[in-house]
C-alpha cells in the first residue's frame, strides 16, 4: 500500500487489498472473505486515523505492543448447527465456521439470546488482555421493542457521569473499589492478577453504562443530553 502511495499518491481501497491478497486464504488457512473483511478493516482503519502507515504489532507475549487475536467471518462461512441446554437457564449453541480447503472450525459459546431464533449475519473471534476468547455476533432483523413514552433530561457531569432529571444517577469511576486489591497484586508483581483486576473495572463501567442507557430507552421516546463548555464559563 505505501509502495503505491509514494508511486501514484493514491490510497488502496479494500477492493484492490482484495486483488493481492488473492488466493492466499489457501496458504493461510482462512476462508476468502476473512480476507477481504481483514482488508475491508484495514482500508478503514487508515482512513480513520489519516495514516499512510498503520501501526505494526507483534503476537509475541514480551512485546510492549502486543496485538490481540481478531478473526472475522461473513455470513458466507457461517453455519448454524443448534443450541442445546446445559443448565436450569443456561444456554449453549455450536457455530460451525468454514476455513480453506473444506476446513472447518466448530465452536461453542455461552447462548444468553438462543441463537436459534435467529439468522447469524456476521461473526469475529476476538481475544482479550487476558488470552480469553469471545465469539461477537451480530443477527438480521432482530426483533423492534417499542420504546416508552415518556422524556428525561440527562446532565453530564464529573462526580457522577450522567444524572437524570428523574433523579437517577450514573456513577462509572470503579478505580477506587479496587484499589486496595490492585495495589496489593502491584506490589507482589503479580502481573496475570493486575490484568484480571483492570478487566473487571473495565467489565463492571460496560455493564453499568449499558443497564443504564437500556433503561433510558426502554423508559423514554425524547432523551435530551445538555452539553457544557468550560470556556463558556470563562
Amino acid at each position: 500500500c505505501f509502495e503505491h502511495l509514494k508511486r501514484t499518491g493514491t490510497f488502496f481501497s479494500a477492493y484492490d487489498l482484495s486483488e493481492y491478497t488473492k488466493g492466499s486464504g489457501e496458504y493461510l488457512g482462512l476462508h476468502s472473505q476473512t480476507l477481504q473483511a481483514i482488508n475491508e478493516t484495514h482500508a478503514k482503519s487508515r482512513k480513520q486515523f489519516k495514516k499512510a502507515k498503520l501501526n505494526w504489532r507483534s503476537n509475541r507475549p514480551d512485546a510492549k505492543r502486543k496485538s490481540l487475536g481478531w478473526i472475522p467471518f461473513k455470513k458466507s462461512a457461517i453455519k448454524y448447527l443448534h443450541t442445546r441446554q446445559t443448565g436450569k437457564k443456561a444456554l449453549k449453541s455450536t457455530i460451525q465456521l468454514s476455513l480453506s480447503k473444506g476446513r472447518k472450525l466448530i465452536i461453542d459459546v455461552f447462548d444468553s439470546y438462543n441463537l436459534s431464533l435467529y439468522q447469524i449475519n456476521t461473526l469475529e473471534i476476538v481475544q482479550d488482555s487476558r488470552n480469553r476468547w469471545y465469539a461477537c455476533i451480530t443477527i438480521k432483523e432482530y426483533p423492534k421493542q417499542p420504546c416508552g413514552k415518556g422524556s428525561v433530561g440527562i446532565d453530564l457531569g464529573l462526580t457522577e457521569s450522567a444524572t437524570t432529571s428523574n433523579g437517577d444517577k450514573l456513577t462509572i469511576k470503579q478505580t477506587q473499589k479496587w484499589a486496595t486489591k490492585l495495589a496489593v497484586a502491584q506490589r507482589a508483581k503479580n502481573k496475570k492478577r493486575v490484568k484480571a483486576i483492570h478487566a473487571k473495572i473495565k467489565d463492571t463501567r460496560q455493564d453499568l453504562i449499558h443497564k443504564f442507557t437500556s433503561k433510558l430507552v426502554k423508559a423514554n421516546n425524547l432523551i435530551v443530553v445538555g452539553k457544557i463548555k468550560s470556556n463558556s464559563f470563562t
